[in-house]
């Protein structure tokens, strides 16, 4: 057994443990970080396919981005993990079904690979430039598509919901409603209002003058001694 052997069955163990760890871990956080293990496998097994391409697009997008972006929600969201135990044991059946279904379906595909004879002209295709990159972009954008849009869609509607399970509205956060304010009209915002001029109350009671009080003057002060000299 060489050493490439040795080192896919690793790769191998650790993505089959990983992945048993994500479902089986009752704390959401810890599964999260299992299942980042197990991208780090797939993606070790990858490299050693020869599909370097896949291999660091894996890391990057998935592990950097996408379950950075889980783990944000996951701490974001503070969720009770006493709820989800009740009707766990209720749900084993319908796992376990799940679960055979899917395993019979990717028996059968690997089934029926194995017995199909590899197309060695498109092999050597893909090896002509000695990367596999472009022949992945060629196939990607002109055979698969529409699967790639609805893989992007699929995406696009995690995160919207991801922000909407994090949204909270809060009683005191003041907010405007732009479609409220488009909607209103001049008559709602202003009320003109025609009063009647009431002459009678100045003909009945005329105004009253106001005199203005004046202060007393006092009387000249007469001094003894100015009249002796005089």
């Amino acid at each position: 057994m060489d050493v490439q052997s040795i080192l896919y069955f690793i790769f191998a163990g650790i993505l089959l443990v990983s992945a048993l760890l994500v479902v089986t871990v009752p704390n959401p956080v810890h599964s999260a970080l299992f299942l980042m293990l197990s991208f780090f496998s797939a993606a070790g097994i990858w490299i050693m396919l020869q599909a370097e391409f896949l291999g660091i697009l894996l890391i990057l997008v998935y592990v950097g981005a996408v379950m950075i972006l889980f783990l944000f929600v996951v701490m974001m969201i503070n969720l009770n993990l006493s709820e989800p135990r009740k009707g766990f044991k209720a749900l084993l059946p319908w796992a376990f079904g799940l679960g055979t279904v899917v395993v019979l379906q990717m028996g059968a595909v690997i089934y029926h690979h194995f017995n199909v004879k590899p197309n060695l002209d498109v092999l050597k295709n893909l090896m002509v430039d000695g990367s596999n990159t472009r022949k992945i972009g060629q196939v990607m954008y002109t055979e698969y598509a529409f699967p790639f849009e609805i893989a992007a869609l699929i995406l696009l509607v995690a995160l919207i919901a991801a922000v909407a399970i994090t949204l909270r509205h809060r009683k005191d956060a003041k907010s405007q409603n732009a479609s409220a304010q488009a909607q209103v009209k001049s008559s709602d915002r202003l009320t003109m209002v025609t009063v009647a001029a009431d002459m009678s109350a100045h003909q009945t009671n005329p105004p009253t003058p106001v005199v203005a009080e004046t202060a007393p003057v006092a009387p000249p002060m007469v001094v003894a001694g100015s009249q002796e000299k005089k």
